[in-house]
């Protein structure tokens, strides 16, 4: 059907969160999407869950990589599989709000727009809120993404009648990051949803990673997926840096503690 949704999920040694994941998109208000898992060669029982699972759904796909391979290479993997009008992201680890789909799609229609992506809350490896919410900003120009990703994979969601299948870059970092510029490279500006959709998942790996690694990782975006020289790299590092220090922190809400 036209309006299919082809939702794409990347995991690895997901075991812990994979079917609460699936099952928050089982519990969508839209049912017309189909799930494209790609297994990256995991070691413990995340594929025996998803086939576990995807016997009594049969809108649950199941693709394995036999050599790990990273994300992006996945990611990639799970678009030529799709047969859906829309592309929407969702990592093995993170979850939807019911209306999720439903409400993008009404956005998209209302506005007469060919992507969105929405704000979404944290929460910790347990699944317990962490009381922030990520709110991006309403009207998102291409120069405020191409100093900072304000689009959480998770939320975004865009129509291949517009752009195609767009393909995702296969290194292993940042990779979410470069697809949505090529996104707004295309459209100039994007409009968010003006609530939260979304879970995403803060585990303990994230908040140990080194912020070398990560500086590193961005400055590739620029030197590698732009061409950028050095010098030129430099400079856009340094604007990046002064916007995810600065900025980005003001589109970050304290929610109130729930009773």
């Amino acid at each position: 059907m036209s309006d299919l949704v082809s939702i794409i999920v990347p995991t690895f040694n997901s075991e812990k969160f994979i079917t609460e994941t699936i099952q928050s998109v089982q519990r969508q208000t839209f049912n017309n999407w189909e799930v494209i898992i790609v297994d990256d060669a995991s070691t413990d029982t995340t594929v025996e869950l998803i086939t576990k699972i995807n016997q009594t759904d049969p809108r649950i796909y199941l693709y394995q990589l036999e050599v790990n391979s990273g994300t992006g290479v996945a990611r990639n993997t799970a678009l030529d599989h799709a047969k859906g009008r829309y592309i929407a992201f969702l990592d093995a680890d993170d979850l939807w709000m019911p209306e999720k789909l439903q409400k993008q799609l009404d956005f998209l229609n209302q506005q007469q727009i060919p992507f969105t992506f929405s704000s979404y809350d944290c929460i910790d490896e347990e699944g317990n809120p962490l009381l922030k919410r990520v709110i991006p900003p309403k009207n998102m120009s291409y120069r405020q993404l191409f100093f900072c990703n304000y689009v959480g994979n998770l939320t975004g969601i865009y129509d291949t009648y517009f752009f195609g299948k767009i393909p995702i870059s296969p290194i292993r970092k940042r990779q979410d990051w470069m697809h949505w510029l090529t996104v707004l490279k295309k459209i100039k500006r994007a409009q968010a949803i003006p609530e939260s959709l979304a879970y995403y998942r803060v585990r303990q790996n994230s908040i140990s990673a080194s912020k070398f690694d990560l500086v590193k990782h961005n400055f590739a975006v620029y030197k590698q997926y732009h061409a950028f020289s050095w010098i030129v790299a430099i400079g856009c590092m340094s604007v990046f840096l002064f916007t995810q220090l600065l900025i980005k922190p003001l589109y970050i809400k304290s929610l109130p503690i729930q009773k």
